[in-house]
């Protein structure tokens, strides 16, 4: 059986939508932030990085998102989430959530974490990054809504392991200052992806 380490209002959601739409057996450990588990010994050997979400597999543990949702697609061929037989696709599925977690979701983490990339002193700095947010990801937004969202899902007709991702991070972005008017596309897409069963299933779990 598969586990999910997670916690609340983090990127884990996606992979633990895409657990629920695979139709996979799977069990979850929440990880709470607010007693800084992650940094516990016990979730260190889980993953040394004190992130979620970590997947512990039967051959071994994941860690990185786009991973997850990969590893999932592939283990669940059935649920065709990956577009794996047309190897430009699958490219383009790798592209998207590439750019969620190398920019997207680095450009949100300033908000929060700008202790990451300047000393935790440094009030100014991170001061200035938090003030960036606003334009940093509204422009990444803007970008998914005007070149990436070709429509209904993230690739089209056919939905992917990139919905979820996308649905997880746009979660954020009114707390991030990023004006909702301005991305119609993508706000649709949240709210569809809202309804689906278990996107609500996932949902009602991590905040239980």
């Amino acid at each position: 059986m598969l586990k999910l380490y997670y916690a609340a209002h983090t990127c884990s959601l996606a992979t633990h939508i895409v657990l629920e739409e695979a139709g996979a057996d799977y069990s979850t450990v929440r990880v709470d932030f607010a007693r800084e588990q992650q940094k516990s010994p016990e979730f260190l050997k889980v993953n040394p990085k004190a992130r979620v979400p970590a997947l512990v597999t039967d051959k071994g543990i994941l860690t990185e998102t786009p991973a997850m949702l990969v590893y999932l697609a592939q283990s669940f061929p059935a649920s065709r989430l990956a577009l794996m037989d047309d190897p430009f696709a699958f490219a383009q599925v790798q592209a998207f959530n590439a750019y969620l977690c190398s920019h997207l979701h680095v450009a949100h983490a300033h908000r929060m974490r700008g202790h990451r990339w300047v000393d935790a002193d440094d009030k100014a700095s991170i001061a200035a990054m938090q003030r960036k947010v606003p334009e940093s990801v509204g422009a990444a937004f803007e970008l998914v809504e005007r070149e990436m969202l070709k429509g209904p899902w993230v690739m089209g007709e056919h939905y992917t392991i990139c919905d979820p991702y996308l649905f997880t991070l746009a979660q954020w972005l009114e707390a991030d200052g990023v004006d909702p008017k301005r991305i119609p596309r993508v706000i649709d897409h949240r709210r569809r992806m809202a309804e689906r069963p278990g996107v609500k299933k996932a949902i009602a779990e991590e905040l239980a």
